[in-house]
């Protein structure tokens, strides 16, 4: 069950974004790492390479955030984040598309921009990995 710490960091989420992630935090241990970002945060963000877009350019920036950083938990749901684990973060994202699709949204993962099904790690075309970033892509 997300922590009331966990659940603040939603409050500026898009609502269907947000539904997505507690949905999903039933089906497989995760935690919030951030939603929306602030121009500081941003811009910090920018300073230590976790984005490539300065403010207001990036997902995170918009009220509501159409961007939100997951991370696994162990089985536990205690364990520190294995950062590196980009299988434990491929768990997540394969739950949050499924959710997707169950309510016909579309989503966008940091470690799969283009959305072809291979990470950045396999994909030539992709050089930036962010494994936690997942956005709502709006449906025209």
């Amino acid at each position: 069950m997300l922590s009331s710490t966990a659940l603040r960091k939603l409050d500026d989420v898009d609502s269907i974004l947000r539904d997505l992630v507690v949905a999903a935090e039933r089906v497989i241990p995760l935690t919030i790492i951030e939603g929306h970002r602030g121009q500081a945060a941003q811009e910090k963000a920018f300073a230590e390479g976790k984005t490539q877009l300065h403010w207001p350019n990036g997902k995170h920036n918009s009220l509501p955030s159409m961007a939100v950083d997951l991370a696994p938990l162990n089985h536990n749901g205690t364990d520190p984040i294995a950062w590196n684990d980009l299988i434990a973060f491929g768990r997540i994202m394969g739950v949050m598309q499924a959710l997707a699709w169950q309510r016909a949204v579309m989503l966008r993962f940091g470690f799969d921009w283009d959305g072809d099904y291979r990470s950045v790690n396999r994909d030539s075309g992709e050089t930036f990995m962010d494994a936690p970033h997942v956005e709502r892509v709006p449906v025209s």
